[in-house]
């Protein structure tokens, strides 16, 4: 498995492909999106949505072999590939490794001009949760 840093590499690249075009850049988004596993509709519930974004995004986790594994969904497309995006950096990877992950791909690519406030808040909502859940998965193992 490749590095958080690769991953988030590789991302760079893909986004510097498509230059200052922000209408290609969120058609690419929203494609990633569609490539996300299909999250069990009995996970689409209340207690599963991510506070704090404009869009409904359902995020749910557990661990497997000591590592955490993601699943998401959103009701739009666009946050469906931003959630996306994080699952591709972070998912199937030990508690640790996310809590000290410098997510700096974001940055990089410009993320904040690509989707403006209110969806960067959202993302940030995402990013927040995601680390909760890999905290919350530690703290078990600890025990």
């Amino acid at each position: 498995m490749s590095s958080i840093k690769d991953i988030q590499d590789e991302i760079v690249s893909e986004f510097e492909i498509l230059g200052d075009d922000k209408e290609s850049t969120i058609y690419f988004i929203m494609e990633l999106g569609a490539g996300l596993e299909a999250l069990p509709e009995v996970a689409r519930v209340e207690d599963n949505i991510i506070k704090g974004c404009q869009s409904k995004v359902w995020l749910i986790a557990e661990e497997q072999d000591g590592k955490v594994h993601y699943m998401a969904d959103s009701n739009t497309d666009i946050t469906k590939g931003l959630i996306s995006l994080l699952l591709r950096v972070l998912n199937n990877r030990a508690p640790e490794e996310i809590l000290n992950a410098k997510l700096d791909f974001v940055e990089r690519i410009g993320m904040g001009s690509i989707i403006g406030s209110q969806r960067s808040n959202g993302f940030a909502s995402m990013i927040k949760q995601i680390k909760l859940f890999a905290f919350a998965i530690q703290s078990n193992q600890n025990v």
